[in-house]
């Protein structure tokens, strides 16, 4: 008889880091592999087998056409978003993303993109381009069965800012996304214009964004000035209506990206008084 205690874990409780690579590497419930890349990436798993594994699972990814795939891509979505956690170990993982940034699930897209941003692989430059080259009107546009855009513009704008690489052809890709319908995507493309380029018209849009009347825009433009580390943004981030855990990630990133800055005792002021 098996002892009771070496049953798996029930949902929500804690698991090993060996659960998560056991969960990942079966095959029989995708939900159990969706916990375990899921559990990788968010502890920043180094274990040697976590990135090959996570591979697997990225390749796993199936058409969804008449609803196939739709599991094999759920997991292959928690895969790539665990990739672009594991930096240095995951850059191996680059072409299997770059792969993945051409599958015509928007979701898996997106999820490809951003792991690409966070490893900041310039390799990545050319492909990102050209899924935003037709412009806000056609890769912005909104398609015909959904409120989602033809292409995950918002991410695709982020990671271009995050992998930096600040040429004419990239700034003239990004730029008309400064004008799109939807202020949430103004925001991304605003941002990553202030990464790429230090212009400081790019934040101004972003000032302006943290008064619009939809929490959610609010919520944005802060995040994408934290991202930028735009240290003039201290004070409007302060007074921004939005909850003030979301500021402390904002101010967090304005910290961290001017670390030895004679400033940074004023955003650790402005930090503490939010707690």
């Amino acid at each position: 008889m098996a002892d009771a205690d070496a049953s798996p874990p029930q949902a929500g409780e804690p698991i090993s880091e060996q659960e998560a690579l056991d969960r990942l590497r079966q095959t029989s419930d995708p939900s159990q592999q969706y916990y375990g890349a899921w559990w990788l990436g968010r502890m920043r798993s180094q274990h040697p087998e976590a990135v090959p594994l996570l591979q697997g699972a990225l390749r796993l990814r199936r058409p969804r056409d008449t609803g196939a795939g739709v599991e094999e891509n759920a997991v292959a979505r928690n895969a790539a978003r665990a990739l672009g956690k594991l930096a240095p170990a995951a850059l191996c993982a680059i072409p299997d993303l770059l792969d993945t940034l051409e599958d015509p699930d928007d979701g898996l897209r997106e999820a490809a993109a951003r792991a690409l941003g966070e490893l900041q692989a310039p390799e990545a430059v050319a492909a990102l381009c050209r899924r935003l080259s037709s412009g806000p009107e056609v890769a912005g546009g909104q398609r015909s069965d959904s409120p989602r855009l033809v292409e995950p513009c918002e991410a695709l704008l982020e990671a271009l800012g995050d992998i930096g690489v600040a040429t004419p052809e990239v700034l003239a890709v990004v730029e008309p996304f400064t004008t799109h319908s939807r202020p949430i995507i103004r925001s991304a493309a605003a941002r990553t214009l202030l990464q790429l380029s230090g212009d400081a018209r790019w934040s101004a849009v972003l000032v302006e964004l943290l008064d619009h009347p939809q929490l959610q825009v609010r919520r944005a433009a802060l995040m994408d000035l934290g991202a930028a580390g735009w240290r003039p943004a201290l004070e409007p981030i302060g007074r921004t209506l939005a909850e003030n855990s979301l500021k402390l990630m904002a101010l967090r990133g304005l910290v961290e990206q001017g670390k030895g800055d004679p400033g940074i005792p004023q955003l650790l002021a402005c930090m503490d008084s939010l707690l």
